[in-house]
């Protein structure tokens, strides 16, 4: 191969993202210098952060450029080594972004075992998805057992493992997901306790209905009117662990939220966090959540796209709920599968 075909950010968007804001571009093949390591990329993570990237606006990390690759977590086969850590056909989780081949220093790279998990749970759940998980809840929520967890955009990457997690820890598990569909899978494939469809009906009697005793813990991925519901019901002392607020990354204007007087009566606790600010914790992550999945207790969907030029649509697909599970772009042939 001589060309590394690549997509780019074209033009930053207004509102949701459009075909017309990427561009595919073929760039010469990257070579391996003295220390580095050539990889050809497998898999694609697709998530919402994605899109604050897009944006020039001051954020936790800096914006990708316009001209640049879109940046994005990635799983990937070592084509070429001249670092000694890594040698040709080694599987590796990285930060490559949307494109066919990388090369780096190797320092970011972390090595995935398929004998242990599928390789694509590099970025999924046993990746960043499942690390803010495990961050969020346990490290920020402190759940104990017998106390209800609520998480939105259940059926997610991120969300999915919440409620598991939840479940181990001997918590009642409430899922808020978008259709009937993603609610059956939250309760009768992931074991959630409940899971309510926040388009259907009476978000806050439903809530009541879904959380008898009240909630103790909600995870927020979405924002919005959900997050609105979900504040009629803290208990004194819930802690809302402030991952997302998917509702709000395509708006072009700033709408009035929900009134925080709620967390003021509930002496709540709301905590904003990033997981790239604790990966201290992925070791102890990783240990607990590992062999969960391995016993099938901590159960993952993947939602797979073919090939590098439908991201864009993928993507735009993410933020407009359509994926059911893990978005991933199978961006070559996964030769573990």
């Amino acid at each position: 191969m001589t060309v590394n075909r690549q997509i780019r950010l074209k033009s930053r968007p207004v509102g949701a993202p459009t075909a017309a804001n990427f561009d595919v571009v073929e760039a010469t093949m990257p070579a391996a210098g003295d220390g580095g390591v050539l990889r050809r990329t497998i898999y694609l993570s697709l998530d919402p952060y994605m899109r604050g990237r897009m944006n020039d606006a001051k954020s936790y990390a800096p914006p990708v450029a316009v001209g640049d690759v879109m940046c994005g977590h990635t799983i990937s086969q070592v084509v070429e080594s001249r670092h000694p850590a890594f040698r040709p056909g080694d599987f590796v989780a990285g930060y490559d972004g949307w494109q066919q081949y990388a090369v780096s220093d190797g320092r970011e790279l972390r090595k995935l075992d398929p004998q242990a998990a599928p390789i694509s749970t590099g970025i999924g759940v046993l990746g960043m998805p499942g690390m803010t998980a495990y961050v969020g809840l346990i490290d920020i929520a402190k759940p104990k057992a017998g106390e209800t967890v609520v998480v939105s955009a259940a059926s997610g990457a991120v969300g999915s493992a919440v409620g598991q997690l939840a479940r181990v820890r001997g918590c009642r598990a409430v899922g808020i997901a978008g259709s009937a569909d993603k609610c059956r899978y939250v309760t009768d494939e992931l074991g959630f306790d409940a899971c309510v469809d926040y388009k259907s009906g009476d978000l806050v009697a439903s809530l009541r209905g879904a959380c008898p005793s009240g909630i103790d813990i909600y995870f927020e991925n979405v924002g919005g009117t959900v997050f609105g519901a979900v504040l009629r019901h803290l208990n004194r002392g819930a802690r809302i662990p402030l991952c997302g607020l998917v509702s709000e990354y395509n708006a072009t204007t700033v709408e009035r939220g929900a009134s925080l007087l709620p967390l003021l009566v509930a002496r709540a606790t709301l905590q904003g966090f990033i997981v790239s600010d604790h990966t201290d914790r992925f070791g102890a992550a990783l240990q607990e959540m590992a062999p969960l999945v391995r016993d099938g207790r901590l159960k993952y969907r993947e939602d797979i796209t073919e090939g590098l030029d439908a991201a864009p649509d993928a993507f735009i697909g993410l933020l407009a709920g359509r994926n059911f599970g893990k978005a991933l772009v199978r961006i070559s042939p996964d030769p573990t599968r």
